[in-house]
């Protein structure tokens, strides 16, 4: 199937046989202090910058309707953020195990997302729509991309 938008990926998420948890980072692109007069021209029209996760989540794919039901959550709780990175897990049964199992996965994206390893998850921009984050170059740990 090819997802080119979240609700794509929402669609196959719920066709699986075994139940699916979405899981979610939520992450703005910042300037580094340290960034060239090139790189502040080019994250001044809207490509480049630094990947900085804000905030991750867990949702069942059942629990969610579509992208702009996200979007209005991410809103309620004034979750700023640019680019939404996804990936997709078997749902287990709700117990402590499985519990730890998603916020090691979770903090795993983090971790990936900092150092821009961003191949396993599906990246959307605030409308929803699949994009394509390229890395530039990996400095001190912090990951430059463009879209």
């Amino acid at each position: 199937m090819n997802i080119s938008c979240f609700d794509d990926l929402l669609s196959a998420a719920r066709q699986q046989h075994q139940p699916q948890r979405l899981l979610l980072v939520f992450a703005n692109a910042e300037l580094p202090l340290d960034c060239t007069d090139a790189q502040q021209q080019e994250f001044s029209s809207g490509a480049g910058g630094a990947l900085v996760p804000a905030v991750c989540v867990d949702k069942g794919a059942h629990e969610l309707g579509n992208f702009e039901d996200l979007s209005r959550e991410s809103d309620q709780f004034n979750v700023n953020w640019q680019i939404l990175f996804a990936s997709t897990m078997s749902d287990q049964p709700r117990q402590q195990m499985a519990d730890q199992s998603v916020e090691t996965i979770l903090q795993g994206m983090v971790e990936a997302i900092k150092v821009g390893a961003l191949a396993n998850m599906i990246s959307f921009d605030r409308q929803g729509q699949a994009i394509a984050l390229h890395q530039r170059e990996v400095q001190s740990g912090r990951s430059r991309h463009a879209k």
